[in-house]
Parts: C-alpha cells; structure tokens; sequence
C-alpha cells in the first residue's frame, strides 16, 4: 500500500519524465552514432568508438557548404518574418480596419495547410512569375511560411500588453517613439523572440517546400536526404548533436537569465 501511495503521489512526475525522455531518445541514439566508427557506408549499426567524426565535421564533401547556406537562408528568413511578423500582429491588435477578421483567419492557413500544397503552389507562382529557383526563392518561400508563426506568437503578447502602461509613458511626455522604444518593445521582446526562434528552427529544419523551389540549390536537410540515399555520413551525426547541444544552452542560458531577473524584482 506504501508504494502504490508513493506512486500515485508522483504519477504526474513519472509520466513526465517518462515523455521527455521518450522525445530525447532520438537525440541519445544521434549522438551515441555521432561515435560510431561504421564498416560500411550507412551509420545503423554500432561498430566501434572513435571521435574521427568529432575532428573532421566537413569532411564529407559538400556538407559544410549546404549547413552554411542553410544557416544563411535561416537568417535572413528569420529577420523578414519577424519584422512584417511582428508590424502584422501590431496591426491586428490595435487597429480596427475592414476585413481585419478575414485577415485573422487567413494568417493561419500556411499553419493548418500542409506543406506539400504550399510547396506546389508557390512552385507554381515562381514559374508564372519566370523566377529562376534557387537561394532567393527558398528564402521568400520560408518567409511566407515562417510568417503565420511570427504574427500568432507575438500577437498572443501584445493582446496581453497592459495599454496604461503605454499611457502612463505618453503622460510623462515620453513621445511615440520613445514609449514604443522603452515600453511598447520590451514588453513585447519576448513574444517576438519566440516567434524568431520558432521562424528559425522551421526556416533551417524544411525539406518538403525547399525542395519543390531550391532547383539545383541543395541545403542541409537536403544534403542529408540525398546522402541516406547513398550511406549516411558520421559527420551528420555531428553536426545534428552540436546543434542539439547548442539548443540546450541557449534553453539554459535563458532560464538562468529570467531567474536572476525574478530575483532582482523579488
């Protein structure tokens, strides 16, 4: 009875625990192979330890070159989308204009539809348009599609934006620059910092809609298709677990950040 009391005391704990490690055991086994000194060309079966992988990462021909420009699309993809992103949800949220509700439901159809469709349409208007596919296509397809992620997070915030605040700044003569500056923006940071960093993991991590509008152009999550054709490379293994790792640390890094911040306040 004591145990089964303990258990349902800490069922909660358990299954969470459970989950999390569950959606972290593809990240182990990746850089457990990230090791893995394989026979043959593909990287399935453990052989031997060895850290060749670890010291030579663009050793594989081509690779280094797809994760930067990858890196490169991501960036800039990011940057776009999270301005008009942001000046959209401002919009919506403070402005009373005609077909403001077509335009609320319309932002999230790019998340609802899938990618195939989206892929196949904008094919469809680079070709009409006579747009030779490549870097720049990709890159304004990832802004469309990166965009409805941008408005819904940093609307969320600023639907949450105490407007006295705003007015408190404009009484003590702040004018409109200096009180979106001072005001308006801190408080909505962190809305438009989570929509750039889920613009930039979507951005970095497409295969279906880059590869309908890249042409010869080949990123890194298309690098990565092509070579399981062929046999998988260690050196993927490496780099998926260094980008992993730098995920943790900036997951940590802002937790560490936001309890200092709440001890201060506190």
């Amino acid at each position: 009875m004591g145990l089964l009391r303990w258990f349902k005391r800490r069922l909660v704990v358990i299954a969470g625990l459970l989950t999390l490690g569950y959606l972290l055991l593809p990240n182990i086994v990746v850089t457990v192979f990230s090791f893995n000194n394989p026979k043959g060309r593909f990287n399935y079966e453990w052989q031997r330890f060895s850290t060749d992988a670890w010291t030579d990462p663009c050793g594989v021909a081509d690779l280094c070159g797809s994760l930067s420009l990858s890196l490169q699309i991501a960036a800039w993809a990011t940057l776009g989308a999270t301005i008009l992103g942001t000046m959209i949800a401002f919009a919506l949220v403070r402005y009373r204009f005609r077909a403001r509700g077509a335009v609320n439901s319309l932002i999230f159809l790019p998340m609802a539809m899938p990618e195939v469709v989206m892929a196949a349409s904008l094919l469809t208007l680079f070709l009409n348009l006579g747009a030779q596919l490549g870097f720049w296509t990709i890159l304004i397809a990832h802004i469309m599609f990166c965009l409805s992620f941008v408005v819904t997070a940093v609307k969320a915030r600023v639907m949450s934006m105490d407007p006295r605040l705003e007015q408190a700044a404009q009484d003590l003569y702040a004018g409109p620059l200096q009180t979106f500056l001072r005001v308006t923006l801190p408080i909505a940071a962190p809305g438009i910092a989570a929509g750039a960093l889920l613009a930039f993991a979507l951005s970095f991590d497409d295969f279906i809609i880059t590869n309908f509008n890249a042409g010869s152009t080949v990123t890194f999550p298309m690098f990565v298709w092509g070579s399981a054709q062929r046999g998988t490379p260690v050196q993927i293994n490496v780099i998926g677990t260094a980008m992993f790792l730098i995920a943790v640390l900036f997951v940590l890094a802002g937790m560490v950040i936001s309890n200092r911040r709440n001890r201060q306040k506190a």
